[in-house]
């Protein structure tokens, strides 16, 4: 994050993924990434302040970008359409695996993927991990990214301006199950 000048904005200013913070992406026009958020949280009936705090971190530095880490993990959903199932967040652990390398990331990948059925095992390996696994290293460094200055940004703007590849079209008949 340190090798970003909007990185070193987010570390040195440390805004908070919050109600209070992020509310006013609800009143963004259609189209934005905000509006985008919005929707997602409000069709899940989501509230950005329903994350645990994290603990046993040795800095508050390393803290923040923690807590920072599990913030913006909504905002990775909606720009990659990425659904809220069990595939869509095993995939979306891939991603956050080539993002920043935590194990707890592939490990969350081998756990959700034990979990899968024979068809969603086939589905997530044959086309969700491959294109999750790109699309991580592919697009920018997620982490170093001041989200809620983009709020009012097209959110297809937002996507092509920083390398990100949605999911194809996980509404089709194919990848309902």
């Amino acid at each position: 994050m340190r090798n970003s000048p909007e990185g070193r904005d987010v570390l040195l200013e440390r805004p908070r993924v919050i109600s209070t913070q992020v509310s006013h992406a609800w009143d963004m026009p259609q189209n934005t990434f905000g509006a985008a958020y919005a929707q997602f949280m409000g069709s899940r009936n989501f509230s950005p302040d329903d994350r645990p705090p994290v603990r046993f971190m040795d800095t508050d530095e390393l803290a923040y970008v923690a807590t920072r880490a599990r913030e913006v993990h909504d905002f990775w959903h909606v720009l990659f359409g990425l659904p809220t199932d069990l595939i869509g967040e095993t995939a979306l652990k891939v991603i956050e695996f080539e993002q920043i390398f935590l194990p707890m990331c592939m490990l969350s990948v081998v756990g959700g993927s034990a979990r899968f059925n024979e068809k969603q095992r086939t589905l997530f390996f044959q086309h969700y991990f491959p294109w999750a696994s790109k699309a991580g290293l592919k697009c920018t460094d997620l982490m170093s990214v001041y989200y809620e200055k983009h709020f009012h940004e097209d959110l297809e703007e937002v996507r092509r301006n920083w390398g990100i590849i949605p999911y194809p079209n996980p509404q089709r008949a194919e990848f309902k199950l």
